[in-house]
């Protein structure tokens, strides 16, 4: 009974509520620094799609990049209820969704409309839209970059924007991502950092060089968004600090 009411369309509509109020909470009552922005200027003149990429874990504000453009902006949701979660707290917000994850390699054989997602992605992308995409996501390992998000950057031909942000007051969960829960009346801060063009070689060994390179870029940005707030994540190497 209690798993019932737990999956309860009615829980879901009041848990996405309470992220999306939550959300404009920490937003309002935070005093804002962007850093970083003539990254996202120089791509933006361009007119193309742009791939904005960031940890699972900095999920929760990734809805206020809707403002920064005119642009219609995507993300990347899981099918998973949690999934729903999301979509219903930050739909508001006037971003768009494409459903999907990666496989579960302990399940390989159910179908998380990873194919359709990515599909939709790159249609989106070549059309000049914004897609935001956590790459360790939806289940890990925290802060390693998976190879999907490069293949979408070669497909699309969009380049990736890796960002982060940061508040001097919030906490990390104990959750698989160490998620970080921003904390209203603090100084935040969001960061661009340079941007991670499209490979144009589709070789396992490229592809991985990219994904590397995005990987140290996340950490590095993540890093930055930190130390401005004041605070030190456990979960980056002391090299990308």
């Amino acid at each position: 009974m209690f798993k019932r009411i737990v999956k309860s369309k009615v829980v879901t509509l009041i848990a996405g509520f309470l992220v999306s109020t939550y959300i404009r909470l920490v937003h309002a009552t935070t005093r804002w620094t962007y850093v970083g922005q003539e990254n996202y200027d120089a791509l933006a003149e361009r007119n193309t799609g742009i791939i904005f990429a960031f940890w699972h874990n900095r999920l929760l504000m990734g809805a206020n990049v809707r403002k920064q453009t005119q642009k219609r902006v995507f993300m990347l949701i899981s099918a998973h209820r949690d999934g729903e979660i999301i979509a219903k707290g930050v739909r508001p917000f006037g971003v768009e969704f494409i459903r999907g994850s990666a496989a579960n390699p302990k399940k390989r054989f159910k179908d998380k409309n990873g194919a359709s997602a990515l599909t939709q992605m790159i249609a989106v992308l070549k059309n000049g839209s914004f897609v935001g995409i956590t790459p360790d996501g939806p289940r890990g390992p925290r802060m390693k970059a998976q190879i999907g998000v490069i293949k979408l950057s070669f497909f699309s031909g969009a380049p990736i924007l890796p960002t982060a942000y940061s508040t001097s007051n919030g906490w990390f969960l104990k959750t698989w991502d160490r998620f970080f829960l921003a904390a209203p009346f603090s100084r935040g801060y969001y960061v661009g950092g340079p941007p991670i063009e499209a490979p144009t070689d589709k070789s396992p060994e490229k592809l991985e060089e990219k994904r590397q390179e995005l990987e140290a870029a996340l950490k590095m940005v993540t890093a930055t968004a930190d130390r401005l707030a004041g605070r030190i994540s456990p979960e980056i190497p002391e090299e990308h600090r």
